[in-house]
């Protein structure tokens, strides 16, 4: 039987693309196709109340009237307030009503369905739900402790660092005889909110509160969210022991999550695509952790450790930042340990990370990330050479064995035994090994597909132009031009390897550039980028072997 290497590579990259495709599926909280159990439906009404038996307080309703504590031994009603800081990187909307950030704004990146917006991480609207909430857990002799719930009274000071490095926040509150000062810290050019927590007892007698931190959020589809451009929202966490986990919001909502429930050290986080939000607790102090379903369609993820003993009198102070931001390998590094796994490789991971490492190298010389896919590309391509130019001869000699294999094949056309028998021996006398291009192709797919990952979850590419008309490597090309050249390439690069010589696969290989470049209008452009210069550079490199070959 013959053997055509191009119908294997093509074989390859087919069952590649059914892989990515599944893997887009699952990420956007749709059916595996290798999965006969479909994946749980998550409601999609507006935030309820949290069910009985969680222990920290739940998010207020949609439509609850803030400034009226809800809890036994409050402080007279205070009016709840909205304060606005602005950095150069944020506008953050903090409510006194608990002193939650339930709004944070990016003022360095813009919303990808919007351009004309930035990009919103925490935010109340409608049936959305995303924030960050901290207070205490325990009771005094006088009641429950102030928590997220109880309304903060915010000093004079600063709303915008201006000229400054940092500007503060102090918000202040009294319940159950224990005062509650949460202090935010925002600093110029930083991702990073400090947040203390300094506790005072006015009580005569010894209180043990622990401190929670926590993040809430709805479970709806990300807007924007498709096959082919892949986002997602999860929760996250890492621990010293189990290391970086991923959570799902379908698992939390039927109670069968896995994850390390407790530590002394680590973040919990949701990750989303190109961001992600994390609380940092402090080093060696032992925290519990949960993931939780709040209400309809809410879930949280919070770490909770206690403070200690804190007799009548005295002060207890702790301090947590929180991250919210780009997933920026370099910066999330310096934050916390394993707060960079959130820019997740996937299973790619161990050839990922050197190749963004080598693209970030390029990208410092030539400050476009266009270009950047381009000369990788090329560097890509020469790497493998050799390896790809015993493939090239290969095809090369079987391109000019042609007219022989047809001949085999109208002689033998009734008896396949006989005609796979001359055509081995065919291979034979031409000493031709027809899978001798197969191994240099199957070798690079592993990085051809490291790569993709790489294209889908750098943040730095985010926005990033090429050159005219695309404007943003991580989205589809608005003129499908990319498409159309990948298509005229991937024709040229058949005519230069041997037709089938079953006309019926013969016609289907000439319908697939068209079928490929179809789906890749859908594409992130810089993908489709490297598979264009892929091809340009593949076609140069066959087209000199094979006139080294057959200089006529």
């Amino acid at each position: 039987m013959e053997i055509n290497k191009r119908t294997i590579l093509w074989i390859v990259f087919a069952v590649s693309l059914i892989v990515l495709w599944n893997d887009w599926m699952v990420s956007n909280g749709k059916q595996s196709m290798f999965s006969a159990t479909p994946p749980a439906k998550v409601a999609t009404t507006a935030p309820a109340a949290k069910p009985a038996g969680s222990d920290l307080p739940a998010a207020p309703q949609a439509n609850a009237v803030p400034g009226t504590p809800a809890v036994p031994g409050a402080a007279a009603p205070v009016k709840a307030e909205t304060i606005t800081i602005t950095t150069d990187v944020f506008k953050a909307d903090i409510d006194t009503a608990g002193g939650v950030i339930k709004r944070l704004e990016l003022l360095k990146f813009r919303d990808q369905q919007d351009p004309n917006k930035n990009q919103v991480l925490f935010n109340i609207a409608g049936n959305n739900l995303y924030v960050a909430q901290t207070g205490l857990l325990g009771t005094s002799p006088a009641g429950a402790l102030p928590n997220h719930d109880t309304v903060f009274t915010a000093r004079p000071g600063a709303r915008a660092i201006d000229g400054k490095d940092q500007v503060q926040l102090v918000l202040d509150a009294e319940q159950g005889g224990v005062k509650l000062t949460k202090t935010f810290t925002f600093k110029r050019g930083d991702y990073v909110i400090d947040m203390r927590h300094d506790v005072s007892n006015l009580t005569q007698a010894p209180v043990n509160p622990s401190l929670y931190l926590q993040l809430e959020h709805d479970g709806n589809t990300p807007e924007g969210s498709s096959y082919f451009n892949r986002t997602y929202i999860t929760p996250t966490l890492y621990t010293p022991e189990e290391k970086y986990q991923k959570l799902s919001f379908e698992k939390i909502e039927k109670g069968d999550a896995e994850y390390a429930k407790k530590s002394t050290s680590g973040w919990i986080g949701v990750s989303q695509h190109f961001f992600v939000s994390a609380f940092v607790p402090p080093e060696k102090v032992s925290r519990t952790i949960a993931a939780e379903k709040k209400g309809t369609n809410l879930y949280a993820i919070n770490t909770v450790y206690p403070l200690g003993i804190v007799a009548p009198g005295a002060t207890v102070s702790t301090d947590v930042r929180l991250y919210a931001g780009p997933q920026d390998e370099k910066v999330l590094e310096k934050v916390a340990p394993g707060l960079e796994l959130v820019k997740d490789y996937g299973w790619a991971t161990i050839i990922a990370k050197p190749i963004f490492w080598g693209m970030d190298m390029i990208h410092k010389v030539l400050g476009n990330w266009g270009w950047t896919i381009i000369a990788f590309t090329i560097l890509i391509k020469l790497l493998f050479f050799p390896l790809s130019a015993a493939g090239y001869r290969s095809m090369a000699k079987m391109k000019t064995l042609t007219p022989k294999m047809q001949a085999i094949r109208e002689r033998y056309k009734n008896d396949p035994a006989k005609m796979n028998q001359a055509t081995m021996e065919l291979y034979k006398s031409e000493k031709i090994n027809p899978l001798g291009g197969c191994l240099p192709i199957l070798v690079q797919m592993p990085v051809f597909l490291a790569l993709y990952y790489v294209l889908q979850a750098s943040v730095e590419m985010r926005g990033a132009p090429w050159v005219g008309w695309i404007h943003d490597l991580t989205q589809p090309d608005p003129w499908f031009i990319l498409p159309v050249v990948y298509a005229i390439s991937m024709f040229i690069t058949q005519k230069l390897n041997p037709a089938p010589a079953d006309p019926v696969q013969a016609k289907m290989m000439m319908f697939m550039p068209l079928a490929f470049s179809v789906m890749f209008f859908f594409f992130p452009s810089g993908l489709v980028l490297y598979w264009v210069v892929n091809n340009i550079v593949s076609i140069g490199q066959q087209w000199v072997i094979t006139k080294k070959l057959n200089p006529q």
